[in-house]
């Protein structure tokens, strides 16, 4: 009889959990098919491996290596996703680190500056099956498992030219370079456009001092010439140098007067002498093309372009250094930017054009 009973009771048991779940609502089931996704989302992520190669600065250059790492780090602090970096000492780790960042089975693998293009696209044609992603380069020709990644820097770099120019008290102001090239000149150029637009407007002649350090990792070199022009009449210098603009900031510091970081938010290196940052968001740009890869989209064969129109560039927030005036000033001229009132110059050409559309 015990058991007729137990039989019935589990009988009974079955048809009320059967009754209870044909009458749940069907946001139950939806809430299921949810959770279901966002497991598989979440393990597909786990099987997602990125890797990073640095160029010669390194992942703490305070610059644009260490902004990509960032945001990877995010990205896997976010979705799961495996990260991990190999950094550069020299040029002819390059090949070495992309073989290595290969063989340890990453689904896509960055490579940090166009110094790595090289090294980007040889890497890239002995392992087809791989996604790859360089950061400032854009290819003649780009192979279908490369990404380009390019922002509009003389975009942020005209901001803070502006704004040098309407800080100057010597009416002199100064650029530091890293080394020469096409992307470093959107940085000079912007600038001295900046410079230039500023000076119309307050009806003066302010005069920009350049020089090239051609290295992003030597900061004694890059105090050293900032030193000099500080010395020179400067007070206000712009750098886009890596770490050789560590050595600028310094060199800020110990004569007084304001640098201009570049990149990432610098002012933490000498709160009273940044007086504010050309700001590129490598870490954002990282991270929605890592997005797209992991999400299963085509990103290979072209190249990706960020500026103020997709808010990856811009000036800090932040500006105790500079009046309000100033700040709204520059922000102002963002707009005119987005909407093409202004075009700021990359390139010495596009430059000597601009400055005659001034006159």
């Amino acid at each position: 009889m015990k058991k007729i009973v137990a039989l019935f009771l589990a009988v009974m048991m079955a048809v009320s959990a059967t009754a209870c779940a044909s009458n749940a609502p069907a946001a139950s089931s939806e809430a299921a098919s949810s959770a279901a996704e966002s497991k598989a989302e979440s393990a597909a992520a786990t099987d997602f491996k990125i890797g990073m190669v640095t160029d010669t600065g390194g992942v703490n250059d305070q610059s644009f290596n260490q902004s990509a790492w960032e945001g990877l780090q995010k990205l896997s602090k976010d979705t799961g996703v495996t990260v991990k970096y190999s950094e550069s000492k020299q040029e002819s780790d390059y090949a070495t680190n992309l073989d290595k960042a290969a063989d340890d089975g990453n689904n896509l693998i960055w490579g940090i500056g166009f110094a790595m293009a090289d090294a980007i696209l040889n890497s890239a044609k002995q392992n087809p099956d791989i996604n790859y992603a360089i950061i400032d380069n854009a290819y003649e020709t780009t192979p279908a498992n490369v990404t380009g990644v390019m922002f509009r820097a003389q975009e942020p770099s005209f901001l803070v030219g502006y704004i040098a120019a309407k800080t100057t008290k010597t009416n002199k102001v100064g650029f530091v370079g890293g080394m020469t090239s096409a992307i470093i000149d959107q940085f000079e150029y912007g600038y001295k456009a900046g410079v230039a637009y500023a000076a119309k407007e307050l009806g003066k002649t302010i005069t920009v001092d350049s020089q090239y350090a051609e290295s992003f990792t030597d900061s004694a070199k890059g105090k050293a010439i900032a030193t000099k022009m500080f010395s020179n009449g400067c007070d206000v210098v712009f750098h886009a140098a890596g770490g050789v603009g560590v050595g600028v900031i310094e060199a800020a510091k110990e004569a007084k007067k304001y640098a201009i970081g570049v990149d990432r938010d610098q002012a933490y290196l000498a709160p009273e002498n940044v007086l504010t940052s050309a700001l590129k968001l490598v870490n954002q740009a990282v991270e929605l093309v890592s997005k797209e890869a992991m999400d299963g989209k085509e990103i290979g064969g072209k190249t990706y372009t960020y500026g103020l129109t997709e808010d990856a560039v811009g000036i800090p927030e932040e500006h105790k250094l500079m009046g309000d005036d100033t700040y709204n000033a520059a922000i102002a001229l963002e707009s005119k930017i987005k909407d093409k009132t202004i075009t700021p110059p990359a390139n010495k050409d596009e430059f000597a054009e601009f400055e005659k559309g001034l006159k």
